[in-house]
């Protein structure tokens, strides 16, 4: 059997679609119409190209990891063409009754309208995914990725794996420093102290002393600094070899400059795609690449336990630092704008992937490395 990291990126993926199409979780009512009145209704008289490519491209990456999970989870020598139909059946349908439940639910959302139209449009995109799935399987590109992974990774690297996939997703929503992934304290403050108001609970919450001072140069460069090397690191974990770790931290960083480039167009316009390559900023990323290489002879324990000590640090120095009335006023594009079907897709993971990985590595160190079990290869 595969013990594929393609059912958690899945499980993962569907939890967050959830997220992006009931949020802002606000003001359920019944409003009196028949949840699936949306069904045989006409089609929605207004859209946009931006609505109809969102759409399908927010389902494809289910399909595909659905049918992935199919495909990659089923015994050896039994991945023929029937259990390809059969797992392309499976992706779709889940994929598909998944829509019309988040279609149905936003009928009781007033700031949500369900439409037939963006239930075709989420099929459509998993009947994509899940071919393209089935054709990468068929080709044969599935074992060739299985075969370079025994290569590069320890057997049981998956739970590295999704945290690394998932590493750009959590770059794209805006952050008060580039890489900077995990200041929450001051959020997590305002939200106690709202659902506290009115009760006397609120004296309870602690008070800081000082107002929380803007970041200096030399923070920033330490922040971007240890934001880049934290992906490096985890990858060191369970990488073999010393020289492919060279050339994954090295796709590391380009990976994160072109992420946050991209989440920069997205938010200002593609004409500011780099205007946060300040001389901080590239600071960070020369010192990064000199610290990851000057990190590559460390043992795997020892990457996570440097890791660990890292995550630590910039967690400490982000939540010091605040967020900005400026990134707030940015952050409104996104929870507002055309981007608010992609709000929680992408807000959770910059907050929580840090202290995700935080508890991924202290599992790590806490266990010894032991051989696969019998029969079980650890491939995606």
């Amino acid at each position: 059997m595969h013990k594929t990291s393609a059912w958690p990126l899945a499980l993962i993926y569907a939890a967050l679609i959830a997220y992006a199409s009931l949020y802002p979780f606000a003001d359920w009512r019944n409003q009196g119409i028949h949840p699936l009145a949306f069904l045989d209704a006409p089609w929605p008289k207004y859209w946009t190209s931006f609505d109809l490519v969102a759409n399908v491209l927010g389902y494809a990456p289910l399909g595909f990891l659905l049918a992935l999970a199919n495909l990659r989870g089923s015994p050896r020598g039994q991945v023929g063409t029937h259990r390809a139909g059969r797992a392309f059946l499976r992706a779709t349908a889940i994929a598909a009754a998944m829509s019309l439940a988040m279609e149905t639910l936003q009928g009781y959302l007033p700031m949500r309208v369900p439409s037939n139209l963006d239930l075709g449009l989420n099929s459509v995109g998993a009947v994509l995914g899940a071919a393209l799935a089935g054709a990468l399987e068929k080709l044969g590109v599935m074992d060739r990725w299985s075969r370079l992974r025994a290569r590069w990774l320890i057997e049981d690297a998956r739970g590295a794996i999704v945290l690394l996939a998932l590493w750009p997703m959590a770059l794209l929503f805006p952050t008060a420093v580039p890489l900077g992934l995990g200041q929450v304290l001051e959020r997590l403050e305002q939200a106690l102290a709202d659902m506290l108001e009115d009760t006397p609970f609120l004296l309870w919450l602690p008070v800081r002393d000082i107002e929380l001072q803007p970041m200096m140069p030399g923070t920033e460069v330490l922040c971007v600094l240890l934001g880049a090397l934290v992906p490096c690191l985890l990858g060191y974990c369970v990488i073999r070899h010393v020289g492919r770790r060279l050339v994954f931290a090295g796709a590391v960083l380009v990976t994160g400059i072109v992420v946050t480039g991209l989440s920069a167009a997205l938010t200002y316009g593609p004409s500011h795609a780099w205007a946060w390559l300040t001389l901080p900023v590239w600071i960070g990323l020369q010192a990064a690449l000199v610290a990851a290489a000057a990190l590559l002879p460390l043992s795997r324990r020892a990457s996570a336990a440097v890791l660990l000590l890292i995550l630590a640090v910039l967690l400490a120095l982000l939540n010091q630092a605040p967020t900005g009335a400026y990134l707030a006023q940015t952050l409104q594009t996104w929870e507002q704008g055309r981007f608010i079907r992609f709000h929680g897709l992408a807000q959770w993971l910059g907050w929580l992937w840090p202290y995700a990985a935080m508890v991924y590595v202290l599992v790590h160190l806490s266990q010894r490395d032991g051989p696969a079990a019998p029969g079980v290869s650890r491939q995606i």
